[in-house]
This record gives C-alpha cells, sequence and structure tokens, in this order.
C-alpha cells in the first residue's frame, strides 16, 4: 500500500445542542481563536469540520461563506431517498444545496436509538457520494460486542456493509467510535485504537483497493479531549478525531483542533 500523507480531520459532533444564532456564535469564535493561533488548516495542522443540527446548517453556510471562514461543516444524517413523502427525511442534495462538505452516516445514537441497519446506512452511503458529499461512516462496538468478538470484528463487519455496492475511487472517512468509551470518560488507549484503525485501513484494502485504502482518513471517537488527542495521534493509522461533547466548548475543541502542536509532548 502506498504511502500517503492523509490531512487530518477534526469534526466537532454538536448532536442535538445549540441553536442557529448559537451556532453562529459558536463558529465566529472558533475561527477567530483559530486565527489568532495561526492555525494550519492543511496537512501540517488539521482540517477542522463542525456537524450543527440541520436548523443551524443555513446559517453556518451563510457565515461561513460571508466571513470566508476555513471551518469547513456537514449534516448530522443523511435520508437514502432523493425525495418524496419521507416526514422528516433530510435528502442528499438539500445538504449539498447548503456546501455541506461532510455527512455522517451510522452514528452509534442512530444505530440503537433509530434502529438503523447496515443495510440501510449502505444506501446512505450511496446516497450522500451521489450528491458530492463525503461521507463519514461510524462503526464502533459496544461492551458486549467486545467481550464477546474481541476487537475490531464488529467494526469491521460494519465498514464491509456499509460499503456494499460502492466501487471506484470514492471519498469517505472512516470514524472508529467505541460505544463503550462514549460519555463515559475514558478513552480507548492510543493502541487499542490503533488495532483497531489498522483493521479497518486492511478492509478498505480489500473492499475498495490499496489506493483508496491510503488516502482515506480513519478519525477515533470516544471521550476525546485535549488531554488525550496527542496520543491518538502520534498512531500512524488514526487520522483525525470524531469530538461529542468537548466540541461544545469553543477553547477546548480549539486546542483539540491544534493537536500538531502538542503531538511531541
Amino acid at each position: 500500500m502506498a504511502k500517503v500523507k492523509r490531512v487530518p480531520l477534526i469534526a466537532g459532533n454538536w448532536k442535538m445542542n445549540l441553536d442557529h444564532l448559537q451556532s453562529i456564535a459558536f463558529v465566529q469564535k472558533l475561527a477567530w481563536t483559530l486565527k489568532d493561533a495561526n492555525h494550519d488548516f492543511g496537512v501540517d495542522g488539521a482540517e477542522v469540520a463542525v456537524f450543527p443540527p440541520f436548523t443551524d446548517l443555513r446559517s453556518v453556510q451563510t457565515l461561513v461563506a460571508a466571513d470566508k471562514l476555513d471551518v469547513r461543516f456537514g449534516g448530522q444524517d443523511v435520508s437514502e431517498h432523493e425525495s418524496g413523502a419521507y416526514t422528516g427525511e433530510i435528502s442528499g442534495a438539500f445538504l449539498s444545496a447548503l456546501d455541506c462538505r461532510y455527512v455522517l452516516v451510522g452514528h452509534s445514537e442512530r444505530r440503537t436509538m433509530h434502529g438503523e441497519t447496515d443495510e440501510q446506512l449502505a444506501r446512505k452511503v450511496a446516497a450522500a457520494l451521489k450528491h458530492g458529499l463525503v461521507p463519514v461512516l461510524c462503526v464502533g462496538e459496544t461492551a458486549d460486542d467486545l467481550e464477546a468478538h474481541g476487537p475490531s470484528a464488529v467494526p469491521v463487519a460494519q465498514l464491509k456493509a456499509g460499503l456494499a455496492g460502492i466501487t471506484g475511487s470514492p471519498e469517505i472517512v472512516v470514524a472508529y467510535e467505541p460505544v463503550w468509551a462514549i460519555g463515559s470518560g475514558k478513552a480507548a488507549t492510543p493502541e487499542q485504537a490503533e488495532q483497531v484503525a489498522a483493521r479497518l485501513r486492511e478492509t478498505l484494502a480489500e473492499v475498495l483497493g490499496d489506493d483508496v485504502a491510503a488516502a482515506t482518513r480513519i478519525l477515533y471517537g470516544g471521550s476525546v479531549k485535549s488531554s488525550n488527542i496527542a496520543s491518538l495521534m502520534r498512531e500512524p493509522n488514526i487520522d483525525g478525531a470524531l469530538v461529542g461533547g468537548a466540541s461544545l466548548d469553543v477553547a477546548e475543541f480549539a486546542s483539540i483542533s491544534r493537536f500538531s502542536k502538542h503531538v511531541g509532548t
């Protein structure tokens, strides 16, 4: 597999937090904080993206465009359908029209609370790609899964199923989020996260080929904070983080985004 230098991605999933006015204030302050710190949004720093609630996206789009901010943004979910009688659904076309760059697919909360299946998520991945969105496909195991099947078995199976029917060289992002770590305050160790990330990259090579596997960014999500991001980012197959609660604090999220400044400590 060819060695590719991937641009790190720090992504903040705001879940059902912050209204559109709060999102505007947050993105402004985040952008200013990173600018004041001379943050590099490229390969020597990190791309920074936020995932606000759907009702905030237009406001964030307008702000980012008007102020020419470097912060990217995306949707928290996407419908497998194009249009029609699907009350509450948001199509990929709608997200694309709002200049979204990314969309989350298969977050653990969607899998557990909404019963989303691997087959459905594969259709959502395809819908995102069709509309020029980069799907952030979330995979991960519960504590029971870990005990029953060991590390990587469930995430690998979810990745294979989520990419069913996908061909060519798509741009995707994979987020490994061990469900047992989310919100617990206790992240997976860097070694645990790397073991799964390495297996996910091997799976990408099996499914989509070496070039796609080498170029695809794999994120870790699960109790990420500024105090542990550097150790996670030292691992060769971890290319960023999907941040939950810590992404709602501007100073903390900016510090996580600037991991490269303390990755050697």
